[in-house]
């Protein structure tokens, strides 16, 4: 069932992009966790302002390749702390699961073909 409307979606992304670019201030990030934060903030941005949103956006990506995008980058962010070796129970660890487990819940439940969305 697809809950998240496209206009919605692109409100959480917006939502998102500060989410990652304050996170490291927030939660006490450093070194490496901030940055991937940043970049992931930088990216998230770029890829929201040019996707092409319905009803009548102009831009250069697909909704359908803008969620393509967050289901890898939401399997980047799951598979973080293991692949840059953040310490157990540390503050970047949480934060990169539960983001990746965000954004992997946004990504089921948005509409990305634009067919409308289901009502309850």
């Amino acid at each position: 069932m697809k809950l998240i409307a496209p206009g919605i979606h692109r409100f959480i992304d917006f939502v998102a992009v500060l989410v990652f670019a304050l996170a490291p201030f927030g939660v006490g990030l450093g070194g490496t966790p901030a940055a991937i934060c940043w970049i992931l903030a930088a990216v998230h941005l770029v890829v929201t302002l040019a996707t092409r949103f319905p009803p009548g956006a102009r831009g250069a990506v697909s909704l359908v390749a803008h969620g393509v995008l967050e289901l890898v980058v939401a399997i980047f962010l799951l598979a973080s702390p293991w692949i840059f070796g953040f310490a157990p129970g540390s503050p970047a660890r949480r934060f990169f699961v539960a983001a990746g487990a965000a954004l992997f819940l946004v990504w089921i439940l948005t509409d990305y073909a634009g067919r409308g969305v289901s009502r309850v």
